[in-house]
């Protein structure tokens, strides 16, 4: 997969397949991430040795990811990740994260267009979307997407800072999501390609 999007500005973006050789453009990418943005991210995306085990998941088939490119370096990257568990094998678990200059932009929306392509052909039933409290845009994003907050779990998991947070288990039928993308792209002020 290798397509250009344009974004609501107007900027030319790349979306491809991450590939196990993009290692060093993504610690780039991490690493230029302000600490905001990585304070409440699953894993620590600056240790090289953490992020080099997740592109490993790409051969198994556990990860499917997606990244944005614009002049060769990746301002996004999403995943959709496989638990492989017998009874949770209808389910895909969303994650997106986009460089700052570049949120704002619809590039979230486009990277979870086709990570629900994906998903589809993947028989996946659910996407789930996993979130501590303050990440309130997220939680916009998603609940415009049709996602609807299923489980809160107090002070479950620790920010960066080892701050602990409120854990938000979001869920969204895949049959759902497309009427919202649909929508979306369709009330848009910019063109779409599908």
């Amino acid at each position: 997969m290798e397509k250009t999007e344009t974004l609501k500005d107007g900027t030319i973006i790349k979306l491809r397949a991450l590939k196990l050789e993009d290692l060093d453009k993504m610690m780039k990418f991490y690493r230029s991430l302000p600490l905001e943005d990585r304070k409440y991210l699953k894993f620590d995306v600056t240790n090289r040795k953490v992020v080099a085990k997740r592109l490993q998941r790409i051969e198994t088939g556990d990860d499917i990811r997606v990244v944005a490119l614009y002049k060769n370096e990746i301002i996004a990257s999403g995943a959709l990740e496989l638990s492989g568990e017998y009874w949770s094998r209808h389910m895909g678990e969303i994650r997106v994260i986009i460089s700052h200059a570049f949120q704002h932009k619809g590039l979230g929306t486009i990277l979870i267009r086709e990570l629900y392509f994906i998903a589809i052909q993947k028989k996946i039933e659910t996407i789930v979307a996993l979130m501590m409290r303050p990440q309130i845009a997220a939680q916009h994003i998603f609940t415009k997407l049709g996602f609807h907050e299923k489980v809160l779990l107090p002070d479950h998991v620790k920010d960066i800072e080892g701050t602990s947070q409120d854990l938000i288990i979001m869920t969204c039928n895949v049959n759902n999501l497309m009427k919202e993308l649909d929508h979306e792209f369709r009330e848009s002020d910019w063109q779409r390609c599908r």
